[in-house]
């Protein structure tokens, strides 16, 4: 059976959606079976994976219209995804009255597992009703945390939606683990952040950090992973040794 990993933070910029699709690629092109699911009714993992934000059936389709998640998988190149686009923002409201309105996701995907190893969620930046999906859906969370003063402080707010979580909802949501993202190991700043964050989460935190890197910004635009925009950039290189340290982390 395949592991759930739903990559998560509240806090817009922090490199979310650019460590979804980027380790959808690598987890790929290191031969695993790996669907990107696209939560976030911004779009951008599907763009950023070459895909129209209008293809249909998406993932508004299968949570609100009961749709067969196998039938709204799109394949591309970098790995197969399922798309979303901005029907989904509407989901937040017409969730609300359904029932097992915070398990519509993961009813939908858990029939998947069994022909992914991995299955990777961005979810929009925010805890409401999206998220929340996200979260139960998830058999673990990956939290991408951007090297700033703030990061802290956004970390503890998605901590309680966790443990809110798992004390209602799904309790043996993991933590599959935090990244350092937009590290600049030359400022005293992104230091002290990562020693804050191994502190309050030893063991969780990966080895691999993500550099701010102008390749990794420009990838998107390119509607492809920066893996196959520039294989030699920093940002490519992170994001392969990511993919080995999530692999080797699954192994142990």
């Amino acid at each position: 059976m395949g592991r759930i990993i739903t990559v998560v933070n509240q806090k817009g910029g922090v490199g979310k959606t650019t460590t979804a699709v980027n380790l959808t690629a690598c987890l790929y092109e290191r031969m695993k079976t790996v669907l990107l699911v696209d939560f976030d009714p911004q779009g951008n993992a599907t763009s950023g994976m070459g895909v129209n934000k209008s293809t249909s059936p998406s993932a508004y389709d299968i949570i609100i219209n009961g749709i067969d998640a196998a039938k709204a998988i799109t394949a591309t190149r970098f790995g197969n995804i399922i798309p979303t686009g901005v029907s989904l923002s509407a989901a937040e409201l017409e969730l609300v009255a359904l029932e097992e309105r915070e398990f519509r996701l993961r009813n939908a995907l858990e029939p998947l597992k069994e022909f992914y190893e991995y299955i990777i969620i961005d979810c929009p930046p925010s805890l409401g009703l999206l998220t929340l999906n996200a979260l139960c859906a998830g058999d673990a969370i990956l939290i991408p945390v951007q090297c700033e003063y703030y990061a802290l402080e956004g970390l503890s707010d998605l901590m309680q939606t966790v443990r809110f979580v798992r004390g209602k909802l799904h309790p043996s949501l993991d933590i599959e683990g935090v990244l350092l993202t937009m590290y600049d190991s030359r400022t005293n700043l992104s230091v002290q952040v990562a020693d804050e964050v191994k502190r309050h989460y030893p063991g969780k935190v990966f080895k691999t950090t993500i550099p701010r890197n102008v390749r990794l910004s420009e990838a998107p635009s390119h509607g492809m992973p920066v893996t196959y925009y520039d294989r030699s950039s920093k940002g490519a290189d992170s994001y392969t040794e990511l993919a080995k340290e999530l692999i080797s982390w699954e192994r142990t």
